[in-house]
């Protein structure tokens, strides 16, 4: 593809930046899965015949599947709420959190979760034990509707499956349906340090054991022909997990810090299982 293209959310550990680095290990395969999509930044920046689209977050799944089926109902419906007077103020703000986080139409939530992923802090997609969307104001000056990505996000929808299931359930679901896939995992990342523990992008955290059991995955996928590539941080552990991989080096920005100077250049690295 000549023109990147951006997801219609903001999204912490996003991978519009990567993409080209990424996809060019990609072997040529018919489907592509990912267990942990996200944004949907490499979905967006690819071109399989058939797209396998998983998250933990039933949010996030809802809204693609909500735009996937009507988006010009949903670019609507969400206008009216990117465009109210006091859409960016904080009252506004909290106002529609509470309402996201009592309100069961799914409809409903699929325009509350853009308003709020838009308009809260850095792109975090966050929430506490009782499973609320804890998420603060952005407070930020200008606030931009994404109507062109949401139209070509539900073109490119037109290929892809969207559901909402863990890792686990998703590769054994490979195991028992064969197909030509090939998987692309971006999960939250093992920390940089042992102390720090801001990978919890999505509900719950993201153990080592975790860390351990998807590079096993891996392994196994690649013993039946099922080639996976995985993101992470470049660590002492991550390099001991993926030593059955090829190991590629990336440098990014990471941009999820609050300040200017948590907003480093850290390395990551692309483990290859084929």
């Amino acid at each position: 593809m000549n023109t990147k293209q951006r997801a219609f959310l903001k999204w912490a550990g996003g991978k519009y930046r990567l993409i080209d680095e990424i996809s060019r290990h990609f072997p040529k395969k018919a489907c592509l899965v990912e267990p942990f999509v996200g944004a949907g930044s490499v979905f967006l920046n690819t071109d399989f015949e058939r797209y396998l689209l998983a998250d933990i977050n039933p949010d996030l799944i809802n809204l693609f599947n909500v735009v996937k089926q009507d988006v010009e109902t949903y670019i609507d419906a969400t206008q009216q709420l990117f465009f109210h007077h006091q859409a960016n103020t904080a009252m506004f703000y909290y106002e529609r959190r509470q309402e996201f986080n009592c309100v069961q139409d799914p409809f409903q939530r699929s325009i509350l979760f853009l308003y709020l992923n838009r308009f809260g802090f850095n792109g975090l997609c966050r929430y506490n034990q009782k499973l609320q969307y804890n998420v603060p104001f952005g407070a930020y000056q200008k606030h931009y509707f994404p109507e062109k990505e949401l139209r070509f996000f539900a073109e490119k929808a037109k290929r892809a499956t969207f559901i909402c299931a863990d890792f686990h359930q998703l590769f054994h679901y490979l195991w028992e349906n064969p197909d030509d896939y090939l998987v692309y995992c971006d999960p939250p990342y093992a920390p940089l340090a042992q102390e720090s523990n801001f990978t919890q992008y999505a509900g719950g955290g993201f153990s080592l054991e975790q860390q351990q059991t998807l590079a096993e995955y891996a392994l196994q996928s690649q013993a039946v022909g099922i080639p996976v590539l995985i993101s992470n941080h470049d660590t002492h552990f991550t390099r001991d997990i993926y030593r059955n991989a090829q190991i590629k080096m990336l440098q990014v920005q990471r941009n999820i810090g609050q300040t200017p100077s948590s907003r480093n250049k850290v390395n990551e690295l692309l483990a290859i299982f084929n």
